[in-house]
């Protein structure tokens, strides 16, 4: 048994028993639900790692912004990491961060960071499964509090339309990226989101963490993938099982801003 599932395992609730689907199992439940509609998160779910906090650090890396943004945005970091930042603030900052910037350089900087550090990530049984699932004619969403510079380029192999994905966003005036958030969807908010484009009940929605539990409470079959320990325990707790790709074994499922969310 590997470390990861172990660690997970042992931290769902010791009396309740949770179902870890094959990926045949899992493939098949998706289908059996017979959905209509479907939506995803995308870090943790569609690949593995965190791609809002890589983008982050690698545009600092790569001097896009001010060094006193960076310093900034490190220590404002530390202190989510730490619990004294929440997870709706800190995720608008990292969208925020990017005001005075050109739009189109913001594509271009996602689109190189997407091909050189995201599409190796992408688990492959979700990526078929997305196929299978364009192909059944199934309407795709996607939810996500990573800024949509890089949800959409991730998304793009996959076929997402731009209007059915909802992602961390400012307003662009003009060309330049303004410090106007338009939405922060992560935890409760996701649901926000999509009950305001009109999904008040999609039938299945797939998510990795317990930012993904309001949504996944909406579905009328929920699929947790690679959870984390929070969200496992939250799953133990429904009755729900979980599927956890090849890709994700043995790597640390743990997720920021999760601590003290699951009572």
């Amino acid at each position: 048994m590997n470390s990861s599932h172990s660690t997970a395992e042992r931290s769902a609730p010791a009396q309740t028993k949770i179902k870890k689907w094959t990926a045949e199992e899992f493939e098949r439940l998706v289908f059996e639900c017979k959905p209509k509609v479907a939506v995803f998160d995308c870090d943790g779910t569609l690949w593995s790692g965190d791609a809002g906090y890589g983008f982050m650090a690698w545009t600092l890396e790569q001097g896009l912004v001010s060094r006193s943004t960076h310093d900034w945005l490190d220590n404002r970091y530390r202190a989510y990491r730490g619990g004294n930042v929440s997870e709706d603030a800190m995720c608008g900052e990292m969208v925020q961060m990017y005001a005075g910037l050109r739009d189109e350089e913001l594509r271009a900087a996602a689109a190189r960071y997407v091909d050189l550090f995201v599409r190796k990530r992408v688990f492959a049984e979700m990526s078929a499964l997305v196929a299978r699932m364009q192909q059944a004619g199934i309407e795709l969403w996607a939810v996500s509090s990573t800024n949509r510079w890089v949800i959409e380029e991730g998304l793009r192999d996959f076929g997402f339309p731009g209007k059915r994905i909802l992602a961390a966003e400012v307003r662009v005036k003009n060309g330049i990226i303004t410090g106007e958030l338009v939405d922060v969807p992560t935890g409760p908010a996701k649901a926000t989101a999509l009950r305001r484009a009109g999904l008040p009940a999609p039938d299945e929605v797939f998510g990795n963490s317990v930012h993904d539990l309001a949504m996944l409470e909406m579905a009328r079959c929920p699929f947790p993938v690679n959870p984390s320990p929070a969200l496992l325990e939250a799953a133990a707790k429904k009755g729900w099982g979980y599927f956890r790709p090849q890709g994700a074994e043995g790597i640390e499922a743990a997720v920021a801003g999760e601590s003290g969310l699951i009572s």
